[in-house]
């Protein structure tokens, strides 16, 4: 399957899983990019209107995080910088930067499919969406389409450290075994990092 596919503006989101299908296609497109594979796409009444992946070494750009690529898009395409009744579909937990963005765009939901337990600001190690100090705040549900947001993850480091230890043999990026997901060496053994 080509890693764009589903992925035009517009294109319909009936529910969450459909969402989330669509966030793992960009994320596949961050993988065919060499990228720490995320993905992200923001919905408003069943429709795309931004779309994202993560881009930060190929832009040379911190903040080139798959939520906030497709944050940007959407408020292009709405014409404002705010997004009331839109849903933000990632397939990892937002950071603290991202979760700010989507704080301050005022997008009514959050969805992902695994924590990230070194940066996530969704749970993890804070909770941005859902903080009684800030004036508005999202709903969050997390944990659709986990394990195949997993495997990309932990698919894409393995194929790195294979390269760093065998510069001559073609890295693979296959999905991880059993074995692999709970490796503590693994930077998504238990949810990760963005690299």
């Amino acid at each position: 399957m080509e890693p764009d596919v589903g992925l035009e503006l517009g294109a319909v989101v009936p529910d969450d899983l459909a969402g989330m299908r669509l966030a793992l296609a960009a994320a596949r497109r961050a993988l065919a990019d060499d990228e720490v594979p995320v993905g992200a796409v923001v919905a408003l009444d069943g429709r795309v209107i931004g779309r994202g992946w993560n881009a930060t070494r190929r832009r040379a750009d911190p903040t080139g995080h798959a939520e906030i690529l497709a944050l940007r898009e959407a408020a292009e395409v709405v014409g404002a910088q705010r997004l009331p009744g839109a849903v933000l579909y990632c397939t990892v937990e937002p950071c603290f930067m991202c979760a700010g963005a989507a704080s301050h765009a005022r997008v009514a939901r959050i969805v992902f499919a695994v924590r990230d337990p070194k940066f996530g600001a969704c749970g993890s190690l804070g909770d941005v969406p859902r903080h009684p100090g800030l004036n508005h705040r999202s709903q969050v549900d997390e944990g659709l389409c986990a394990d195949e947001a997993r495997d990309l993850l932990v698919g894409f480091f393995r194929s790195k450290r294979r390269a760093v230890a065998a510069p001559d043999r073609p890295a693979s990026a296959s999905a991880p075994d059993e074995s692999e997901r709970d490796d503590p060496d693994s930077p998504f053994s238990s949810g990760g990092t963005r690299g």
